[in-house]
């Protein structure tokens, strides 16, 4: 990875601008009637562009991704500001009405990562047990515990892992760009898989009429409720967005280090974690202003903020990705390629044998593999409208992925060479 004295831009305010600028420049071309571009990003979608340009930034040694404060101010401002608007302006009943497949693509993917991590070890052992050796807390399977806790839940549940099984530095640091590298790959794969949602739906033959009625309903609420935003309604939208941010980080303040010091057993369950009771806080109570006047925030643009908050946040996200790092530990990254190949080969599979829409699978597998962060951006490259499903579904991970991950770790423990 770029080192900070090596990169050519260490202020922040700066690299802000330059994903702005970035995020600005592919917006505007998305747009364009010209043919090239309209070529261009019927094959390429908008969204993928916007974490993977910023890669380069970091690949390239102009920004330093791991030092920058960007995605933290990101992902501990605007994502649970985000998360808010999102789930105020949220139809609960509707989503209900999706069905059960939405939560059994989930809990598919989450077996995925269980079992994916100890098939990759007993794959890659018996080519080269080296690979997948090592003792002390310095063990690949250590380290690959915390990306089970990754891809199950997101950063908590890494944290969790890595002191549930006394996880070295070296083999973190090396399994953090393993876990950030094979994510995204996947990651882009289901964007591109989300462009041509509908030739893959209609392929396996898929029901998609609960989405399409979601998308009809949820539509119909804006033709009917939207209005020309004024600046006092954009003031009144903020101060609801960062007002229950700050809120909610006042309440992680406070619970995330009394369940750490007074419940022993808090930690398998992420119940320590700040970032984790500052998600589920905003999300509680977006989602339980939903069903109040509050909601009508939505008719004055609160998705459309909010998704310009989670653009910043996909910017800050490619940030920390150096594409040239899989050439580091190829053997670990293959290691990844496998488990992750486990995950995805699964969830196609459940999918195609109960005619499951590929919206179901892609957010499924992103709400465990993602968490919070990057669920509802899958989800918003189907529909905007869908994001809320997304923030759901991850949610969810938060719950079961430590409890899953430590299963996964044990296992893996138990095959490794």
């Amino acid at each position: 990875m770029v080192e900070a004295q090596s990169a050519l831009i260490t202020n922040d305010a700066v690299v802000l601008g330059l994903l702005a600028v970035i995020l600005g420049f592919i917006f505007k071309t998305s747009s364009s009637e010209r043919p090239a571009l309209k070529t261009f990003y019927k094959y390429v979608p908008a969204l993928l562009l916007c974490y993977f340009l910023p890669s380069l930034l970091n690949t390239f040694g102009i920004v330093d991704g791991n030092k920058s404060n960007v995605y933290y101010v990101a992902s501990r401002y605007l994502l649970p500001a985000c998360l808010i608007l999102l789930t105020i302006s949220i139809d609960l009943k509707a989503i209900l009405n999706l069905g059960p497949k939405a939560l059994i693509m989930f809990l598919v993917g989450t077996l995925g990562i269980v079992i994916g991590g100890p098939l990759a070890i007993l794959v890659v052992s018996a080519v080269d047990p080296s690979i997948v050796g090592g003792h002390g807390p310095d063990a690949v399977w250590r380290g690959m515990t915390t990306v089970a806790g990754s891809w199950i839940g997101g950063g908590a549940n890494q944290a969790s892992m890595k002191e549930m099984f006394e996880v070295g530095g070296d083999i973190f640091s090396v399994m953090v760009t393993v876990d950030i590298i094979v994510a995204n790959i996947w990651m882009a794969v289901l964007l591109l898989m989300a462009a041509n949602h509908k030739k893959i739906d209609a392929a396996i033959g898929a029901d998609t009429s609960a989405i399409e009625g979601l998308k009809r309903r949820i539509e119909a609420y804006h033709a009917e409720h939207a209005r020309i935003p004024t600046l006092n309604d954009y003031m009144v939208l903020l101060a609801i967005a960062f007002g229950i941010t700050g809120f909610a980080h006042f309440c992680a303040d406070f619970l995330g280090p009394y369940f750490g010091s007074t419940y022993e057993w808090a930690k398998e369950y992420s119940l320590n974690s700040k970032f984790f009771w500052l998600i589920v806080i905003s999300t509680t109570i977006g989602i339980s202003l939903s069903f109040t006047k509050v909601r009508q925030i939505e008719a004055f643009g609160a998705s459309k903020v909010a998704s310009s908050f989670l653009y910043i946040l996909v910017a800050a996200i490619g940030l920390h990705m150096n594409v040239t790092a899989i050439f580091d530990n190829p053997g670990l990254f293959l290691v990844g390629a496998i488990w992750m190949l486990v995950h995805a080969s699964l969830m196609l599979l459940v999918a195609k044998l109960i005619k499951a829409p590929l919206f179901y699978m892609a957010v499924g597998s992103q709400a465990n593999v993602g968490g919070a962060a990057s669920a509802p951006i899958v989800a918003s490259a189907f529909h905007p409208s869908l994001a809320p499903v997304g923030v759901l579904l991850a949610v969810l991970g938060y719950g079961v992925g430590t409890y899953m991950a430590y299963f996964c770790g044990l296992m893996m423990q138990a095959v490794a060479p």
